[in-house]
């Protein structure tokens, strides 16, 4: 638990399936700030990985007086390299009249002590290079990484055409 720059304490817990509405508001939050259309597919696809306890993507919602406020998504992943595992964070969001009163940093703090409780090495994320606020948080409590990402798309299936 974090106290908030407003005096109240954000909690951050795991998602659970009474949050499906919360989660899926924020969700749509998310994605208008990356631009990307409302999807249905996307939603239940996720919230189905999610709520199934097999599957390797996990949630945190964070709440300030019982209000969802921000939500993460994040996985496992294995780090051949060192030998280890680390802790992925795909998607961090907080809501735009949150902002400000210490959510981001309750969200990261808590992912800090599920890597430190799952004997991970680190957790690590990637973020649009124009995201200056976001920047900021992440700047304050991570260190920035040289590392460039690339994306390669999947090979095209024989005698289909291009799409």
């Amino acid at each position: 638990m974090s106290e908030t720059e407003r005096g109240s304490s954000v909690v951050v817990r795991g998602v659970a399936a009474e949050d499906r509405d919360a989660w899926a508001a924020l969700y749509r939050g998310y994605r208008d700030f990356y631009g990307k259309p409302h999807d249905e597919r996307v939603y239940t696809t996720v919230w189905g990985w999610l709520a199934d306890p097999a599957h390797q993507t996990r949630g945190l919602i964070a709440e300030i007086d019982g209000s969802p406020v921000g939500i993460a998504h994040y996985r496992a992943y294995a780090r051949p390299i060192m030998g280890d595992s680390g802790i992925y964070l795909d998607d961090l969001f907080t809501a735009a009249d949150a902002r400000g009163t210490g959510t981001g940093t309750a969200i990261l703090h808590r992912l800090a002590e599920i890597a430190r409780d799952e004997g991970a090495s680190l957790v690590r994320w990637i973020t649009d290079e124009q995201n200056t606020t976001a920047r900021s948080l992440y700047d304050r409590v991570a260190q920035q990484t040289p590392w460039v990402t690339y994306d390669l798309r999947p090979a095209e299936q024989p005698g289909r055409p291009a799409e």
